[in-house]
């Protein structure tokens, strides 16, 4: 019995084993099931998240598309405004500068007068406050025209002779007005830019150099270093204190100590600036206040030219050269082919026949019979007539290249090559009588 007894407590004991085992099995299982729940409601909760936050995502970036289009927008209506600035700054140029420019002809012949002291200076007077509008118009025009992304460069070689040889034409006068001396000292090298741009930088320089120097002088000229040519402007004027240098070049911007009645607006720095960036040329300034100012502007060297001559004063063509030249003047502005007509012959001796455009060019070489010696042309004639259309017409009626000139208050690239491809210079208005004289002796001289 004990043995049953034993046995079955032995049974028992392993039963309850069993049980314990069934029952820590119960609980595993219960702790197991709770977890998967509890992971299965965070998997919905995450996925419910994730779509809210797609739902923002997606409004953000229908918020972004349209915040995109309305900025693009903008874009194309400031730049659409810009053109427009540009359109009427060039039209509305056009109707200034023909009457300031007909007016600096009838001055300039009038200053050839036998005027007394008092009419002389009231022309002198004149003179100066028409030059004054002037350089106020041609700033304008360069800031527009070099604030246009679609503006298109002339490059080419340009020598550093001829540029020092103009410059020296056009500021020796005001240099020597003021009692300075103004030295350029010759280079053979030609550089890559544009020829006109070039020579507005070197004229901007030039002429703050003159402008804010009370004694000393101006000395231009060009230091190789490498393949760069620095075309460099010293003075001794006031000089620019450091903390003004970066101003400087903003448009309107006059150092204090300048302001003591000198002409300009403060434009010519900032388009020196403009210009520079926009052809790719470094500019560098070294200055201390009261002792002179020394700008440079690297050019990248194409060429070198003939042996730079050793004399630092170039020979001035002999004006009596035009008289009895015969000028062909076509200019569809009443006023301008009068004052054309006035300097080139009252003045230099010059015999001119006048006409609106083309078809009255044609008309008078048929009446004449003969031709004439040069043809002075406007560009823009009366709507989709043009000077250089004149010329080509004349050129292959007579069959004769004929020399010519092209004046044009809006110059661009593609009319500069056009005309370049027919040998024909181009001047650009205002117009200055100097200018137009030398223009017209080069090409007396080119066709001797």
């Amino acid at each position: 019995m004990l043995r049953d007894g034993d046995d079955l407590e032995r049974r028992i004991e392993k039963l309850g084993r069993i049980n314990a085992a069934l029952i820590e099995r119960l609980d595993h299982y219960d702790k197991t099931r709770g977890s998967a729940w509890s992971l299965f409601q965070a998997a919905l909760a995450l996925e419910k998240e994730v779509a809210a936050r797609n739902r923002d995502l997606e409004q953000a970036l229908a918020d972004l598309s349209q915040k995109n289009h309305e900025l693009a927008a903008a874009r194309m209506a400031a730049e659409e405004a810009n053109r427009s600035k540009t359109r009427f700054l060039r039209a509305a140029s056009h109707d200034l500068l023909q009457p300031l420019s007909a007016a600096r002809l009838f001055l300039s012949t009038l200053a050839t007068m036998d005027l007394g002291e008092d009419q002389s200076d009231l022309v002198k007077r004149l003179g100066n406050a028409f030059e004054s509008v002037e350089e106020l118009i041609r700033a304008v025009l360069d800031i527009s025209r070099l604030d246009s992304q679609r503006i298109e460069f002339n490059r080419k070689p340009v020598s550093l002779n001829a540029l020092f040889d103009r410059l020296r034409d056009e500021f020796d006068a005001p240099a020597a007005a003021r009692g300075l001396r103004l030295r350029f000292v010759r280079s053979s090298l030609a550089v890559d830019s544009d020829p006109v741009f070039l020579r507005r930088i070197a004229q901007n320089l030039v002429s703050n150099a003159i402008k804010y120097t009370e004694t000393g002088g101006v000395l231009v000229g060009a230091r190789r270093r490498g393949g760069r040519a620095w075309l460099e402007v010293h003075d001794t004027g006031i000089g620019i204190p450091a903390e003004d240098r970066d101003q400087i070049f903003a448009e309107f911007h006059r150092l204090e100590q300048d302001r003591r009645g000198e002409p300009g607006m403060g434009l010519g720095l900032s388009i020196v600036k403009r210009a520079c960036a926009k052809l790719g040329h470094p500019i560098t300034l070294d200055s201390e206040a009261g002792s002179g100012s020394v700008f440079r502007i690297g050019l990248e060297i194409v060429a070198r030219n003939a042996p730079a001559r050793r004399s630092g004063v170039r020979p001035r063509p002999d004006r009596d050269r035009l008289r009895g030249v015969n000028a062909l003047i076509v200019e569809d502005n009443a006023a301008m082919r009068h004052g054309y007509s006035v300097i080139l012959r009252d003045s230099w001796g010059m015999q001119t026949q006048a006409v609106e455009g083309t078809a009255g060019a044609k008309a008078a070489l048929a009446q004449t019979g003969g031709l004439p010696d040069l043809i002075l042309a406007d560009y823009h004639l009366g709507g989709s007539d043009t000077g250089l259309r004149t010329i080509t017409s004349l050129r292959e009626l007579s069959g004769t290249e004929i020399p010519a000139i092209v004046v044009t208050a809006h110059r661009n690239a593609a009319m500069v090559r056009s005309c370049a491809r027919h040998g024909i210079r181009v001047l650009e208005k205002p117009i200055r009588p100097d200018e137009l004289r030398d223009a017209l002796l080069r090409l007396v001289g080119d066709r001797t």
